[in-house]
């Protein structure tokens, strides 16, 4: 560790040379705290030894400082037995005989060797030993001694012993500095084979201490690559505080307190001291390189100060630098830091600087820190109104973390809204965290206290009770994109759009809450997939953004399909991820396992639903989680897996699910596996009361939740195809029965309720729509049905052949009970075997370059059960062009009949039109 000290050694070595040729010396080597004046010292003893000098060393302390000879025992203690005559036998030690008699045979033994008197830390060596020494400088002219000392460069109280030593011959100082950058580039390569990468270099981090240095070295080589608190980078900045003195070491404890804001002007005040004591002290933690001025080398070092600290006078010094940088008219975020540190509100304006320091750093982004100034605001000494004021704001940031605390966050202020005693200005913010967690109908009972006390203030304004988030209102701020508020027309919803004043905005009679979940319409998809992917694109994660953010991602799943969907709930997964947001990452998790399950990725949907309950700290209790489950459920159920699926609806359903848009998910969710369980009744309960709950909030649209379909499944089992009918003709109504998946899924179920003829045709178009869906699990329910009716009619290869086709794809979507149905006791397509299905599963590829567009077109149709004359209707082409498309097709792929071309083609196509 002699590193970058050529200099000081040379001089070491120039005072040992004279001392050995009869000229005596003195050394005082300075320097601060930890910057290796001891270490040169030793160097000096260890070289004088070998020279074959006599070597007396001792050390000043600070606990021995009052004792009296205590270095003068502890330099005889090293002398050769009966060398020197001790000083404390003596009757009056003071004396100057007394001196004079030790001063005598310290020459005589010098008469046989040189003597080499070493003392570290003079500056604590007590009254009487320096007397004896400043005697012995005083009185040696000609002997073989040299005097070798240590002192701190910056200590308190007056320079005694330094300046009586400058006074004499041959005296040299030695100024031990801080090693320089490049010496601690050197000595780090030297110590260390892997010398750390990354980070801040530690010439920074130690401050070109050689003891702090030294430390990290030892740190590295137990394989930390920065210090950690409690290790030896710790201990040696403790130990360099220590031996600073308590002055310096509470003026380091002031500095970590008060954090980035130190200064000295704050220093004097809190310490009750003077600009020269504090500038003295801050100079010697300087000079040790543990503070850069006002600020630490290193926060580990900051927070080994601070832990070192009783608690009780820690918390007084926060208490006291919050009360002085208030009266200094601090920010609130640094005052509101101090008094989260002290936690606690006793002083009469800390509710206030932490409630608007809360709104400063929610509006720059640190949540973590708002959040904990609003839960110390909550305990202090506050009214209700104020209280649930902070619940609300709490809600809002712990969403991110904790779904169901945020819901519980928000019971307080509903309990207060409901006795009445909740301020208007404290709803509208209440109205939207409960609709951007789905809450609709608590969220519409916040409205109606919101326009019930603005009817009673302004009654001649308000032609209505609900208004879309306009000029002022609760919900005002939610718009993210032009179709906020949409939902089906007032004939669709059974709402009646009512007339308003003259430049008013319309108003309309369905939950305004339930329009941010509102599904946009179809016949709009391409402008409102390019409007929600351009607001995807420029959107960074965040408290006022990620609720925005899952709309325009669900919108893309129900307008587009879950391929335009998917990469956008990666994104921001990934997004959740490196906030440190569990709650968002959940979210995004669950949205990412919804489109895979419309992609009919059974397994896949299962897995992400897993995952995303998995992330909640809490997986039961929140009507989110709720509507997690769901997807599990769903997925459970249709892979045949009903014992997972009852397992989670056996779980107590959390207070409040009912009324939510995740109770409406968890609704159909438990219709489905009651069907799947043959219960109709229940089945048929459950669909009912999603439609009824929909209709109530105006958000009844196949595209959000097709429960006419499921209603009319049951109700055919139950024997009334009738109202089944009803029902599939109302949803073929709406015009998002234009798109291919609802179009898809209700048409199978109108076939069901059709003549043989009819069936047939129905089922053909069903498969044609439900191949542009991307749903591969109700395509292959579709093809089983449709495999049926061809059999009904006699045709049994076409029948064989759509049936594989809808094997192999329940194979893919791991829906284990539909291939169980489609071949019972098998693990092969119906009329297939083992090498078949091998060639089908590696063939993909080889397909592809064999074939022309054309002819995969044709192939498909046919994989579909579509004959010749029927492929040339839809393609638009003679029968004649379709028959020597299959006849190439056929020697391309080696078959010989129709029946095998499922095998060949079944990964092509199973998406998407052709």
């Amino acid at each position: 560790m002699l590193i970058d000290r050529e200099r000081e050694l040379d001089l070491l070595d120039s005072a040992l040379d004279e001392c050995v040729r009869g000229i005596p010396g003195i050394v005082l080597i300075e320097g601060a705290v930890g910057c290796g004046k001891s270490e040169l010292l030793e160097t000096l003893a260890e070289r004088a030894a070998t020279a074959g000098a006599v070597v007396l060393r001792a050390i000043g302390t600070a606990v021995e400082r009052d004792l009296a000879l205590g270095v003068v025992g502890q330099l005889l203690a090293a002398a050769p037995a009966g060398a020197l005559p001790d000083p404390a036998h003596a009757a009056d030690p003071d004396r100057t005989d007394v001196m004079q008699a030790l001063c005598a045979a310290v020459h005589r033994l010098a008469e046989t060797a040189p003597v080499v008197i070493c003392v570290d830390d003079l500056h604590h060596i007590d009254e009487l030993s320096c007397r004896y020494l400043l005697h012995l400088v005083r009185r040696t002219r000609s002997a073989r001694v040299l005097l070798a000392c240590t002192e701190s460069l910056h200590k308190s109280g007056e320079d005694r012993y330094g300046t009586e030593l400058l006074r004499t011959r041959n005296f040299v100082r030695i100024r031990a500095e801080r090693l320089r950058p490049d010496a601690v580039a050197r000595l780090v390569a030297a110590e260390l084979r892997d010398a750390p990468a990354g980070g801040r270099p530690p010439a920074e981090v130690a401050g070109g201490n050689p003891l702090l240095l030294r430390a990290l070295i030892e740190e590295h080589r137990l394989g930390g690559r920065a210090p950690e608190p409690g290790r030896a980078f710790t201990q040696a900045v403790l130990a360099c505080l220590r031996r600073c003195g308590p002055a310096a070491r509470r003026l380091a404890e002031v500095t970590a307190v008060l954090g980035e804001h130190a200064s000295d002007d704050l220093a004097v005040r809190m310490l009750d001291s003077t600009a020269g004591t504090v500038g003295r002290d801050t100079a010697a933690l300087t000079a040790a390189g543990i503070l850069d001025g006002h600020r630490f080398h290193h926060p580990v070092a900051r927070q080994a100060v601070l832990d070192r600290m009783d608690p009780r006078d820690r918390a007084d010094l926060h208490r006291r630098a919050a009360e002085l940088l208030y009266r200094d008219g601090a920010p609130t975020a640094a005052v509101a830091a101090q008094l989260l540190c002290v936690g606690s509100t006793d002083l009469p304006w800390a509710v206030a600087v932490l409630s608007t320091a809360a709104e400063q750093l929610l509006a720059d982004g640190d949540t973590d820190r708002a959040a904990a100034c609003l839960e110390l605001a909550h305990r202090g000494r506050v009214d209700d109104e104020q209280r649930n004021h902070f619940r609300t704001m709490l809600a809002g940031i712990t969403w991110r973390t904790n779904p169901s605390a945020a819901e519980r966050d928000l019971a307080g202020p509903l309990e207060t809204l409901r006795a009445g005693r909740l301020g208007q200005a404290r709803l509208g913010p209440l109205a939207r965290l409960l609709t951007e967690q789905g809450r609709i109908d608590e969220a519409a009972e916040v409205l109606d206290r919101f326009t019930a006390d603005r009817d009673a203030e302004q009654p001649a304004l308000v032609a209505h009770p609900v208004r879309f988030g306009r000029g002022g209102d609760p919900l005002d701020g939610l718009s993210a994109f032009p179709w906020w508020g949409g939902g089906p027309t007032p004939a669709e919803s059974g709402a009646a759009a009512e007339p308003a004043a003259p430049g008013a905005p319309l108003l309309v009679r369905p939950c305004a809450p339930a329009g941010l979940w509102a599904v946009p319409e179809y016949s709009a998809g391409g402008a409102t997939v390019a409007a929600a992917e351009m607001f995807l694109r420029g959107a960074t994660l965040g408290g006022g953004t990620a609720a925005p953010i899952v709309q325009a991602i669900r919108a893309l799943l129900c307008v587009d399909g879950p391929a335009r969907a998917l990469p956008w709930c990666q994104v921001f997964m990934e997004e959740a991820v490196r906030r440190g947001a569990p709650g968002w990452q959940s979210t995004f998790t669950a949205l990412y396992a919804d489109a895979l399950l419309r992609q009919g990725d059974l397994a896949g949907a299962r897995e992400h639903a897993e995952a995303a309950l998995d992330l909640l700290p809490e997986r039961g209790g929140s009507v989110f989680a709720g509507g997690v489950a769901s997807v599990l459920i769903r997925a459970a159920t249709a892979a045949g897996r009903h014992d997972t699926a009852a397992r989670e609806l056996s779980r107590p359903l959390p207070e409040g699910l009912g009324t939510s848009i995740h109770g409406i998910r968890y609704l159909r969710a438990r219709g489905q596996y009651h069907l799947a369980t043959h219960r109709f009744h229940a089945a048929l309960g459950d669909f009912l009361e999603i439609g009824r709950t929909l209709k109530r909030w105006g958000l009844d649209r196949p595209l959000l939740a097709p429960w006419r379909t499921g209603a009319a499944e049951a109700l055919i089992q139950l024997g009334e195809p009738q109202q089944a009918a009803r029902l599939i003709t109302d949803q073929l109504a709406f015009r998002d029965a234009a798109h291919p998946w609802i179009s898809g899924v209700t048409l199978r179920v109108r076939a069901a309720l059709s003549d043989p003829r009819e069936r047939h045709a129905l089922l053909a178009r069903a498969v044609d729509e439900l191949r542009d869906s991307e749903d591969r699990y109700e395509l292959a329910r579709t093809l089983v049905d449709f495999a049926w009716v061809l059999k009904e009619n006699g045709d049994s290869g076409r029948a064989n052949m759509v049936n594989r086709r809808a094997w192999q794809l329940a194979k893919e979507c791991g829906a284990d009970a539909l291939r169980e149905q489609i071949a019972p006791g098998l693990d092969l397509p119906p009329g297939g075997d083992a090498e078949d299905d091998g060639r089908c599963a590696g063939g993909h590829v080889e397909v592809e370059a064999r074939l022309s567009d054309s002819e995969k077109r044709v192939a498909m149709l046919a994989v579909y059960g579509h004959t010749n004359r029927e492929i040339a209707a839809k393609l638009y082409i003679t029968v004649s062009t379709v028959e020597q498309h299959l006849t190439r097709i056929y020697r391309k792929l080696n078959i010989t009949r129709r029946q095998e071309l499922a095998a060949e083609m079944h990964l092509l196509g199973s998406g998407g039109r052709v």
